[in-house]
């Protein structure tokens, strides 16, 4: 998938949880990418990360790292 297309999924998931408490914001954006991502689109998000993130909105890249960690522990 072209990183293009990876974040602006990864930003209508945003989207959506800005309509959801503060608080939950970002825990609900990690719980759908682990819940429905699959691994090789993950990972792909983390090389964007690393890349820059270029166009991904903060609150999915807060989200990701949060997916990262419970995916390492």
């Amino acid at each position: 998938m072209s990183p293009e297309k990876m974040a602006y999924m990864a930003n209508q998931i945003a989207t959506f949880f800005r309509s959801q408490p503060e608080a939950g914001r970002v825990e609900g954006i990690a719980a759908h990418l682990g819940d429905f991502w699959e691994p090789r689109m993950l990972e792909q998000l983390y090389t964007h990360i690393d890349g820059g993130a270029a166009g991904l909105d903060p609150l999915v890249i807060e989200a990701a790292k949060h997916v990262q960690q419970a995916k390492a522990a």
